[in-house]
């Protein structure tokens, strides 16, 4: 695929929607809640990014979704997971859970113990409607991602997602998106081979809130010739063909803990 068939377009993390509610630090890569932004509401399946700080013994009350896939990834402390299907946990760094929401459910999400918890909250819309509503948790250890990709999420069907409510590998997800996760170490770089038309990857902010100029580790991507540099917080929408290779190195002084969406 030549350069020019391929778009990369940098989503600077001080450009994000941003709010500091107290108890709650949040950026949000497209529109949610207040933040409204007409040229970054939704990329394909995936809805939405927000990376969160949530201040100890604080957190989201009980409230409804119905219609998405969503999902939490932890980055550090820990969360209490709540819902109306008598889903009680408590998810620690590695851990991923994922509800599909399908015709209504309601939870609660809240930091658990002493120290802040920093997770992902990911929505994406699913391909259809009135799902009966599941719950399925994961856990990857550091080592599964050191320096390659660990795929975390993928689409139900694919022969290595299980629908056991806990198991080993993938969590899966009714929408045609698969999410990889790599803790890249400096001067590292790791490959992907995109199974579909677009990715979107985001350089998680490891290093501590920052609500100004990205600043921490940095990693370059690089697809069909062309390259764009991240730093941490930010991230880049890519538009490409199935086979197209996406080269994430760390350029930083830093491990760089990167996740990629492969997705329609």
């Amino acid at each position: 695929m030549s350069a020019e068939k391929v778009k990369l377009i940098p989503r600077p993390s001080h450009e994000r929607g941003h709010a500091d509610h107290g108890w709650l630090k949040t950026f949000h890569t497209f529109a949610f809640a207040a933040y409204t932004d007409w040229n970054h509401m939704q990329f394909g399946s995936l809805r939405v990014i927000n990376e969160d700080r949530v201040e100890p013994h604080t957190g989201f009350g009980t409230h409804g979704h119905r219609e998405f896939e969503i999902f939490s990834y932890v980055v550090a402390g820990e969360l209490q997971h709540k819902d109306s299907m008598g889903n009680v946990e408590v998810l620690k760094r590695g851990d991923l859970q994922m509800t599909s929401a399908g015709t209504g459910i309601r939870h609660s999400e809240h930091s658990h113990g002493d120290k802040q918890v920093h997770f992902l909250q990911i929505w994406a819309q699913p391909g259809q409607s009135g799902l009966k509503p599941q719950y399925f948790t994961r856990h990857f250890t550091d080592d599964e991602k050191k320096d390659r990709w660990a795929k975390i999420v993928a689409p139900l069907g694919d022969d290595d997602v299980s629908t056991d409510r806990e198991a080993a590998g993938a969590a899966p997800v009714h929408a045609p998106l698969a999410l990889y996760a790599s803790l890249v170490s400096p001067g590292r770089a790791v490959a992907h081979t995109a199974q579909r038309h677009k990715a979107y990857l985001h350089l998680i902010q490891t290093s501590g809130y920052n609500p100004g100029n990205a600043t921490g580790g940095a990693v370059t991507v690089s697809v069909a010739g062309q390259q764009t540099t991240l730093r941490e917080g930010d991230g880049c929408y890519v538009h490409l063909t199935p086979g197209v290779e996406i080269k994430v190195e760390n350029t930083g002084d830093r491990i760089a803990e990167v996740v990629l969406f492969d997705l329609e």
